[in-house]
């Protein structure tokens, strides 16, 4: 499905529905931004659910980023301003 990825402060976190996922490896600039080549503050691209607690963000620069549901979870571990 088409998917625009918040990526203000790094990339960590995306909601699918009502479900929350995190990234398996976060990505960041080490400042709390996104890296060199991603959109701030937010990114294009596509999310395929593998699963219902695995999914994939890929994009057409070649980026791939793989999200595993939080059971239970009720809202983001932290909130970007």
């Amino acid at each position: 499905m088409p998917f625009d990825l918040y990526t203000h402060c790094g990339i960590d976190e995306a909601r699918i529905g009502s479900t929350y996922f995190e990234a398996e490896a976060p990505l960041s600039d080490g400042s709390g931004n996104p890296p060199e080549g991603w959109g701030n503050p937010t990114h294009h691209g596509t999310m395929t659910l593998n699963s219902e607690t695995e999914a994939v963000f890929t994009d057409d620069a070649g980026h791939e980023v793989r999200f595993r549901a939080r059971p239970g979870a009720s809202g983001f571990k932290r909130l970007c301003a």
